[in-house]
């Protein structure tokens, strides 16, 4: 399998990242039980250490919280996962809209094509 990590950026962000998303998408729901550390870092194919650091920034984000010997969990605050989910779609909608301007297409003519398409089946 080919790495999914980009060289130009630590791995334990893009874990952070990839983990995240899969808890704002409902991957991971609110009050489960995440797979341990090991077996977060063998999925990813990663140093456990690396994953450990990802879950720290993770916890640090209120994401997740370790039940002393019980292990970790995803929030089951549904406000701080909506917050999170918010934040995700405006750094995408900005990524957007700077590529369309990349381009030379206007920030109206950027939201016409999304109404336009917004019918279509996403990928």
């Amino acid at each position: 399998m080919d790495s999914i990590f980009d060289n130009e950026r630590p791995i334990y962000i893009q874990l952070v990242e990839i983990i995240r998303v899969w808890i704002v998408s409902g991957k991971f729901q609110k009050g489960q039980k995440i797979p341990s550390v090991r077996e977060l870092a063998l999925m990813m194919k990663v140093n456990p250490n690396t994953m450990q650091k990802a879950l720290v920034e993770l916890e640090n984000e209120n994401l997740i919280y370790t039940e002393r010997t019980n292990g970790k969990y995803v929030t089951k605050d549904e406000k701080e996962i909506e917050k999170v989910k918010k934040e995700l779609a405006k750094e995408k909608v900005n990524n957007y809209l700077n590529s369309m301007n990349d381009i030379g297409i206007s920030y109206e003519e950027a939201i016409k094509y999304l109404q336009e398409l917004g019918g279509k089946k996403w990928n």
